[in-house]
């Protein structure tokens, strides 16, 4: 079983994201049933397998969508959208719905299983999955039935979204990025509904599996000055002086932890 606090330490090659994202689960419920969705992932992956595999990007796109949403009945929710079970993986296996981006880790994690190329693509408020194959690519969207996308779909959706489109693509996520894109998620929602320790926590295991990302460290820095654990938010800025290559940002950290002392004072 994957630990959290090795993930932070790993290469990005060698992380397993459906490991990874259950030892997130477990972290909030030690009794989720890890197994139901590693027997799900291998139950796909024998079926792929055993078929005569599509070599075209379309047709691969389809296969995935047909064995995910089709037969699995896993798509988005729809219903109750901003409920943090959404963002867990495990959860999403058992309850059949998901946010985009852990039900585009389930089809970028089977296609590499199988050896297929896919990535999970970033988009302003979604996420889209690209397939590989003969030379090709396709889109499709995880959140709705995994269906096909063109091209300019992608980009009607980013504009929808308040976002511009993008010369040759979107962006794909490492996997460590679609990891702490989940997580984000669940930090996001907790924040806006004002549950500050539960927002803590979740930075608390970004930081932990994303150690270099800046960012998360300057935001878990915000919750601890908020809740007034001055010492750890200095800690928190101390690790992400470490980690910048910024001289701007650089500078930002040590005018911040100058009056995090003041404030001790």
């Amino acid at each position: 079983m994957m630990l959290l606090a090795t993930i932070g330490l790993m290469d990005e090659a060698d992380i397993d994201v459906i490991e990874a994202g259950i030892a997130l689960s477990l972290a909030d419920n030690p009794r989720a049933d890890a197994d139901r969705l590693r027997r799900l992932m291998t139950g796909w992956a024998v079926s792929l397998q055993r078929d005569l595999a599509p070599s075209t990007a379309k047709g691969r796109a389809l296969r995935l969508a047909s064995l995910i949403a089709g037969e699995a009945g896993l798509t988005g929710d729809t219903q109750d959208y901003d409920n943090p079970l959404n963002a867990d993986l495990v959860a999403v296996a058992t309850r059949s719905r998901g946010l985009p981006i852990s039900l585009s880790i389930l089809y970028v994690a089977l296609a590499r299983r199988i050896g297929w190329r896919a990535d999970a693509l970033a988009l302003p408020g979604h996420v889209l999955v690209e397939v590989h194959g003969g030379g090709e690519s396709a889109l499709l969207d995880p959140f709705d039935h995994g269906i096909s996308l063109t091209a300019a779909r992608a980009a009607d959706i980013a504009r929808q979204a308040g976002g511009a489109p993008v010369a040759g693509g979107f962006p794909a996520m490492s996997t460590r990025q679609m990891l702490v894109r989940m997580v984000s998620n669940q930090a996001s929602r907790a924040r806006l509904n004002g549950d500050i320790g539960r927002a803590l926590m979740l930075y608390e295991r970004l930081t932990t599996i994303a150690p270099d990302q800046g960012g998360l460290w300057w935001e878990r820095a915000r919750l601890e000055q908020r809740i007034g654990r001055l010492a750890a938010a200095r800690a928190s800025l101390t690790a992400m002086l470490e980690t910048t290559h910024d001289a701007q940002v650089g500078e930002r950290i040590r005018a911040t932890l100058a009056t995090l002392a003041r404030s001790e004072n």
